[in-house]
């Protein structure tokens, strides 16, 4: 929980104002195409005029909202290093070398396999299903619409393997919010995670490689991507480094901002050692405002430049309006309400995961934002997954398999509406083949039966 509670509500009243907030965002975000930012500052308006009218004073008000957002500064820090990261590792190659070496191993592979594969490497290689879906996803599609291919089934294969990145990559934003929103080290999250993530890999890639038509000969648009890239980036062995060096770290358990700092210094380094004409003042740009690609081909363009710090600043802005707004749930004592209320009847660990699940996901149909459904329902079950002994890596996982790879199959969901358009594909075609986001919260749920992958505090 974020803080003491002020108020005790009766439950209809807890619901009520709940149902008001979320039906404004909803609205706004859903219906009027607002960015989440304003509706969350309207609701948190809402919520300071409600605490005064019960009571309340303002400096009560203003402690709780600042007592949430102070409970996300670790993601804020890790989401600075990120954007480094994402801006060095494009500078020195490694990013490119990901995606060079990606396709070319599977090139000779069954299509959609194929697709679900690179899009998984380069998913978490840069740590964004936005970018990911939109570069290399555009270029699979132009790919399968000359092999006459199902642009469905393509779309399903990218959207899959673009969350999983999403999911499991220590460059994602969501990897960071899920991990510090309850309090668990980031690798440790990401290792916690395998436990569902690999079987729905494994079943995932089988499904693509039964629906792969016979191969078919590459298209000029996928060769022209690959020259562009090998003419315009610098890859090579030496540009995986970095990548081995955080994963490395990883495994040895290392907290996440060091181990960010040691994969920007590395690639900063290879990257002076690659381009003699980069100066001091250029790399700082490049750290700061991000990397740009200056080739002739305008996919490689898009997919190669960004990162930085000031790529992070929407996240980062969104994570603090949302948390603040969560302190004020907490304070004025919506959610303790409503947790009370359920608190009898979520005494297992599958009525809990289960309870988390359906939260996250309604969440995501509901207001259409994964942010705010990763960062409402893990503090509003934070307490609970504790009360039970439960360690709560069991929870930052849950929301990752509800919370991130939900919203691309919301139609009306940010991450739906984006999709389709860059793709285009209408959601509810690929979503019946989307198999990694619609497995992912069925095997999440399928853990608090079985008990595989949850561990006692």
């Amino acid at each position: 929980m974020l803080q003491s509670t002020k108020l005790k509500l009766p439950v209809w009243e807890a619901l009520l104002v709940l149902l008001v907030i979320f039906a404004s965002i909803s609205i706004c975000i859903i219906g009027l195409g607002m960015n989440p930012h304003l509706p969350i500052i309207f609701s948190i308006i809402f919520l300071m005029l409600y605490g005064r009218l019960k009571g309340l004073s303002n400096q009560e008000i203003e402690k709780g909202l600042i007592n949430g957002a102070s409970s996300g500064l670790g993601a804020v820090y890790i989401f600075f290093f990120i954007g480094m990261l994402i801006s060095s590792w494009m500078a020195s190659g490694t990013i490119p070398s990901l995606m060079f070496y990606g396709f070319h191993l599977f090139s000779d592979l069954p299509l959609y396999f194929s697709v679900f594969v690179v899009t998984s490497i380069v998913g978490v290689g840069i740590g964004s299903a936005f970018t990911t879906a939109a570069t290399i996803g555009v270029a699979f599609i132009g790919m399968a619409t000359a092999l006459d291919a199902s642009l469905a089934i393509t779309a399903g294969a990218i959207v899959s393997g673009a969350f999983l990145g999403d999911k499991m990559s220590p460059l994602s934003e969501t990897t960071n919010l899920s991990s510090e929103t309850v309090g668990v080290p980031l690798f440790e999250h990401i290792k916690n995670m395998m436990w569902t993530t690999v079987p729905a890999f494994i079943i995932t890639a089988i499904a693509f490689v039964v629906l792969s038509p016979e191969k078919g000969q590459s298209t000029t648009e996928i060769s022209t991507f690959l020259q562009a890239l090998e003419d315009y980036s610098h890859i090579s062995w030496v540009a995986f480094i970095p990548f081995v060096i955080v994963a490395a770290l990883a495994m040895l358990k290392v907290s996440a901002i060091p181990t960010l700092s040691a994969g920007i210094v590395s690639s900063v380094v290879i990257a002076f050692i690659y381009d003699p004409s980069l100066t001091f003042s250029k790399m700082a740009d490049i750290l700061f405002s991000g990397f740009v690609m200056d080739s002739n081909v305008e996919q490689l363009n898009s997919v190669l430049s960004g990162g930085g710090i000031e790529s992070m600043m929407f996240s980062i802005s969104l994570v603090l309006l949302a948390l603040g707004m969560g302190g004020l749930l907490f304070l004025l004592g919506i959610i303790p309400t409503i947790l009370q209320a359920l608190e009898s009847g979520l005494t297992s660990a599958l009525r809990l995961i289960s309870a988390t699940a359906c939260t996250a996901i309604g969440l995501n149909f509901f207001v259409g934002e994964q942010y705010l459904s990763i960062l409402i329902t893990g503090k509003a079950f934070e307490g609970q997954y504790t009360k039970l002994g439960y360690n709560k890596k069991a929870l930052s996982r849950a929301l990752e398999d509800t919370g991130t790879v939900i919203n691309p199959l919301v139609p009306w969901g940010v991450a739906g509406v984006f999709i389709a358009g860059v793709l285009g594909v209408p959601t509810v075609e690929y979503v019946p083949f989307a198999f990694f986001c619609l497995l992912s919260p069925f095997l999440t749920i399928l853990s608090g039966v079985t008990q595989i992958g949850l561990s006692k505090r």
